[in-house]
C-alpha cells in the first residue's frame, strides 16, 4: 500500500510529529537510510524538528569515510569495496553515536574525514541539550553492526536510474544481508523528492 504524495515540508512535519509522539523525552537518533536522496530528505527533516523547537544535530555518513587507499583496496568500481570498505563505522560510533547517547556533558563530533582531500577532518567537539535529536543520513544504516543504533529509521526508496554500477551492486549486497525494508520504522518513496510518500513493507 502507498499513501498519496505530500509536499516535502508537510511530509517532514508529519514525520517529526510521529517521531516526537513515540520519543518525547531524552536523546533521539534518527537514521535516514538509502543509496541516494538521503541528504536532502534529512535536511528537510532537521528543519522540521527545528521548527518544532527541538535542538537538532545533523550528520552524514559521507563525513565518516575511510582513507582512499582503504576505500579502494578492492578496486575503484568494486561493489564489495563500496559496501564493506567505504565507511569508518567504528569511528562513527566512537565519536558520534556513543557520546551523543550519553547526553550530559559528553562531547561528540559530526565529522571525522574529508574524503575530497583524503585527510582527517578537524571537527569541533559539540554538546547538546538532554532532549536533542541527531539525524544521520547515508547508505546501509541497518547493516550488521549498525542496526539497533537508531530509535527511528526512515528507509528511502528510489528507482536508482543512473547510479554507478558499484553503488547498485553494493545495495544488492545490503538488501541480501540486511533486508532494510523490513527493519525500517518507515519506508518512503522519494522518486519525486518534492512529494515523498509513505510505503508499507507488504507493498510491491
Amino acid at each position: 500500500m502507498v499513501i498519496a504524495a505530500t509536499p516535502a515540508s508537510d511530509f517532514a512535519d508529519a514525520l517529526t510529529r510521529e517521531i516526537r509522539h513515540n520519543y518525547a523525552l531524552g536523546r533521539v537518533i534518527v537514521g535516514v537510510d538509502g543509496v541516494e536522496a538521503t541528504s536532502g530528505f534529512a535536511d528537510d527533516l532537521a528543519e522540521a524538528f527545528r521548527r518544532s523547537g527541538v535542538h537538532t544535530v545533523r550528520a552524514s555518513m559521507d563525513d565518516f569515510q575511510r582513507p582512499r587507499a582503504a576505500r579502494f583496496l578492492r578496486g575503484v568500481a568494486s561493489p564489495e569495496g563500496y559496501y564493506f570498505d567505504r565507511y569508518a563505522l567504528d569511528t562513527l560510533k566512537r565519536v558520534l553515536i556513543e557520546p551523543f547517547r550519553l547526553a550530559g556533558s559528553a562531547g561528540f563530533q559530526t565529522a571525522s574525514f574529508d574524503a575530497a582531500r583524503d585527510v582527517e577532518r578537524e571537527s569541533s567537539w559539540l554538546t547538546a541539550p538532554a532532549d536533542a535529536v541527531l539525524i544521520l543520513d547515508g547508505p546501509f544504516l541497518q547493516r550488521p553492526g549498525m542496526r539497533g543504533l537508531f530509535d527511528f529509521t526512515a528507509y528511502l526508496e528510489t528507482r536508482q536510474f543512473g547510479l554507478p554500477a558499484e553503488v547498485v551492486g553494493a545495495d544488492q549486497l545490503y538488501q541480501a544481508e540486511a533486508g532494510p525494508r523490513f527493519g525500517a520504522s518507515a519506508i518512503i518513496d522519494v522518486n519525486d523528492p518534492a512529494h515523498p510518500r509513505r510505503v508499507f513493507a507488504d507493498s510491491c
